[in-house]
């Protein structure tokens, strides 16, 4: 093992918990920069996100004794601020402002719901149907226990009293006309 390793953050914070100063300061130092980064691209406000940034670390410091390693401490150091966050939004009754451009970027997200993609998937709908109604029974019934009942090759089989394999080429068959058909 390399001596010149880092400490882990799960180590460090048991150190301090311990008492170790030090190993608070190796923290801090670690993970200053992306929680302060963190706390201002959601405030866009200097002033507020330094607030939050010491706000975060005076919880991290009195929550020490009770800190225990269930979840790595910069996932806990983050989930610190962002409960900090929702509490100040839900305080304020607001959400950061939208960006200037935002109907602009809403403009260009695709609405699936549209009524011509609804026509689109009922008419698949309506294609696979009639597709696997023109399959032989034997392919469509394994195939619908496969897929409507999520059984087992061995459970279908045993429903319709042929072997394993007998199932498995019935599907394959299915599928390779249900292919064929929706190509069309």
């Amino acid at each position: 093992m390399n001596d010149l390793a880092e400490p882990a953050d799960e180590t460090l914070m048991l150190a301090y918990a311990a008492g170790d100063a030090s190993a608070f300061e190796q923290l801090y130092a670690r993970h200053r920069g992306p929680l302060y980064r963190f706390l201002l691209r959601q405030l866009r406000d200097n002033a507020l996100a330094d607030e939050f940034f010491q706000d975060v670390w005076q919880r991290v410091i009195a929550a020490r004794q009770g800190w225990k390693p269930e979840a790595a401490f910069g996932t806990w150091l983050f989930r610190i601020a962002h409960n900090r966050l929702n509490d100040h939004w839900r305080g304020l009754k607001h959400r950061p402002a939208a960006p200037e451009d935002a109907e602009e970027r809403t403009a260009r997200v695709p609405d699936p719901d549209t009524p011509e993609r609804q026509l689109s998937d009922f008419e698949q709908r309506r294609r696979l149907q009639l597709a696997m109604d023109e399959l032989p029974d034997e392919q469509r019934e394994v195939l619908q226990l496969r897929l409507e009942q999520e059984l087992t090759l061995e459970e279908i089989g045993e429903i319709t009293g042929v072997g394993r394999e007998t199932v498995k080429s019935r599907l394959r068959y299915a599928m390779d006309r249900l292919r064929m058909r929706l190509k069309e």
